[in-house]
């Protein structure tokens, strides 16, 4: 691309953060943190090439929803980023996108917010630590009995303030699989898959635990969503998966999830008990006391 056009897209994107809207979108967000925030995004595009060619509403998108989770784009922090994806349009031409994607210290991050978690973890398997595989009753690790350096998989754990504990583990084929068949990078041999397997296996083992097993926060909801998608339209969660695989979330758990969250006093809650399911509890406790407390 010469160098002229090149510098044009890279104006584009930096002139549509200056607009006056874009600018008071983030402010209502971020408060005083928006110009911060803004400035690390334009510095991120700056010093990616291929991401200073994607189109700046995608980039614009993909920048509001890690806002709205409050999670910073910093790649040496590793909570979210925004990635550019060469997408392959009908006529055979390609046009440069960007990506939203979330670290596993993201999903992490929005998973200690939510006060229900009182442990979450993930980490390589190695040769000789897996010690019995029964997927009804769980996996059994010795983390002492480590034969050599070769990983087998990938095993992530939770616990709930509840007592309620679950641990998930993927074997190497099983993540390469998971990546053959969600990932077009992942079978072309280039992308984050390949440039850093280990975290993205751990966030592949963390992201399933939570979106299986987990009560999902409105955040972690979002956060499930919009991972690794062009967002269309970040309010309502309109989004395409071009090098991912299309999440589907449960719209009634959603509605669930929602009114707990937007309660406002015990009354309100007990318009939504009778419809709480058994993955509500400790979202709904937690909602109580939080009522409860600011009764005092």
């Amino acid at each position: 691309m010469p160098s002229q056009t090149k510098n044009k897209l890279k104006m584009e994107t930096k002139e549509l953060f200056k607009r006056d809207d874009v600018k008071q979108k983030f402010m209502e967000i971020l408060g005083k943190r928006s110009t911060s925030f803004i400035t690390s995004i334009l510095q991120i595009v700056s010093s990616n090439d291929l991401l200073s060619k994607a189109e700046p509403m995608t980039i614009y998108q993909a920048a509001l929803v890690a806002a709205t989770l409050d999670l910073p784009i910093n790649n040496n922090l590793g909570f979210a980023y925004i990635v550019p994806f060469n997408m392959k349009q009908k006529d055979g031409t390609f046009k440069t996108v960007a990506q939203f994607q979330l670290g596993y210290k993201g999903f992490i991050q929005l998973a200690q917010r939510t006060g229900l978690f009182k442990t979450i973890s993930a980490c390589p398997i190695y040769e000789g630590q897996l010690i019995e595989q029964n997927p009804l009753t769980g996996f059994v690790f010795d983390f002492s009995k480590k034969k050599s350096d070769a990983v087998i998989g990938y095993a992530s754990y939770f616990s709930l303030v509840s007592g309620f504990t679950k641990t998930f583990f993927m074997s190497i084929a099983d993540l390469q699989k998971h990546g053959t068949q969600f990932s077009q990078t992942f079978k072309k041999g280039y992308g984050l898959w390949k440039d850093n397997f280990d975290a993205m296996a751990t966030k592949t083992v963390i992201k399933l635990l939570l979106s299986k097993y987990a009560p999902l926060s409105v955040d972690m909801q979002k956060a499930v969503i919009a991972d690794q998608a062009i967002i269309i339209d970040n309010e309502n969660d309109n989004v395409t998966y071009v090098d991912n695989e299309v999440v589907d979330v449960d719209k009634e758990d959603e509605r669930i999830v929602l009114m707990i969250h937007d309660a406002k006093t015990l009354d309100d809650l007990k318009q939504i008990e009778p419809h709480l399911k058994e993955e509500h509890l400790d979202m709904f406790t937690i909602k109580m006391d939080e009522i409860k407390s600011t009764k005092k």
